[in-house]
């Protein structure tokens, strides 16, 4: 099994399991029990939620889960998101999907998780999406009352600019941004996100690595291209095409954390390969190169 990587404090498994897709999945809580152990048995340890998930529903059928064996909680880590309001039918008061990183809302939420998840804290709080009215003193009072008591360990953002997460960084001690990134998303590369991950020695988290399946299923060329060097990449290691997908994630020096969706075993097995495979400069740029269309400059 491999063990938990350490960055900027925040231990998490090298692949991160997602569960926004749960509630789709229609499984018993022991059928989800069973996914759960699986993963752990992969050496997938870390789970990732968000109070939205399935319309604010999949907290609950993790913790129901959990609860048939509590004794697994100390074998995992259990990273959380908030700041996100939805309009659905268990929030009326929401006229409009909009964000609040008000204190009272970030500590309200995260004691929600833990009331859901049937656990007594979060390894890792994030705030789902930058918010506009977003005061960083507020929020890194929100933060450290959830640390004082004991109630989240630690805190991250999703979805921010560099500039977005240096401000709020200034306030209160980071530990990830989480971010898309895959070969048909690659502006993080670029536009300073991955540069300030380095800068900080903070290590990004991955969501959608697959483009949300499109590397295997899209029509359109970049996604054509790019699946057959990835295929071709991957008969080479004797590996399939998404673990060197995955591979691709992990080679960049910023050491990202990738977050796989899967219900599937084998899925999140194939992930878990790519912690084994260290692709070479040529190859990685070969993938960079298809999903471009042309070479770098």
């Amino acid at each position: 099994m491999t063990e938990p990587t350490r960055g900027a404090d925040a231990a998490l498994s090298p692949i991160v399991a997602g569960v926004w897709r749960m509630a789709d999945w229609q499984w018993s809580a022991a059928e989800r029990l069973t996914w759960i152990e699986g993963c752990l048995d992969l050496g997938v340890t870390s789970f990732d939620h968000a109070d939205i998930y399935g319309g604010y529903s999949v907290e609950a059928q993790f913790g129901e889960a959990l609860a048939l064996a509590p004794a697994l909680r100390a074998r995992m880590q259990l990273v959380s998101k908030c700041g996100i309001r939805l309009r659905h039918p268990s929030r009326p008061a929401h006229r409009i999907k909009h964000y609040d990183s008000s204190a009272a809302h970030i500590i309200a939420s995260a004691e929600t998780s833990l009331r859901l998840l049937r656990t007594d804290h979060l390894d890792l709080l994030l705030l789902h999406r930058p918010d506009a009215l977003m005061d960083a003193d507020e929020v890194a009072g929100a933060f450290e009352q959830l640390r004082r008591d004991g109630k989240v360990q630690h805190f991250g953002v999703s979805n921010f600019t560099p500039a977005q997460f240096a401000v709020l960084h200034s306030r209160t001690p980071l530990v990830t941004n989480q971010i898309e990134l895959h070969p048909l998303h690659r502006a993080p590369l670029t536009d300073g996100t991955l540069d300030q991950c380095q800068q900080l020695r903070l290590r990004p988290m991955i969501w959608s690595p697959l483009a949300g399946g499109a590397l295997f299923t899209g029509t359109e060329a970049a996604a054509v291209r790019v699946r057959a060097v990835l295929q071709q990449i991957g008969d080479a290691h004797g590996v399939s095409a998404a673990t060197i997908a995955f591979a691709w994630l992990l080679r960049h020096p910023s050491q990202p954390v990738p977050i796989t969706g899967s219900r599937r075993l084998v899925a999140i097995r194939e992930a878990m390969a790519a912690t084994a495979l260290r692709l070479d400069a040529q190859e990685w740029t070969e993938i960079l190169t298809a999903a471009a269309g042309h070479d770098v400059p």
